[in-house]
């Protein structure tokens, strides 16, 4: 079946139909797209979900006898 024959096929039908078909592609692509292809989170896109310590750069007590 070449393009243009589909193209045909698929004009021929009603709008709604069309709309059925339009999404079962989209369906189709997304199932079938690699696994590579992840979409990797924005920088920044965590900011304001955890605070850290007013202390975090201090030494920790535990490690005193190690830092003399």
């Amino acid at each position: 079946m070449t393009n243009t024959s589909l193209y045909t096929r698929i004009s021929e039908l009603p709008r709604s139909i069309q709309n059925e078909i339009l999404d079962y592609m989209e369906f189709l692509i997304q199932k079938h797209k690699p696994l590579g292809s992840k979409i990797h989170p924005k920088a920044g896109c965590m900011k304001g979900t955890f605070q850290m310590s007013p202390d975090f750069n201090e030494p920790l007590d535990d490690f005193k006898e190690y830092m003399k």
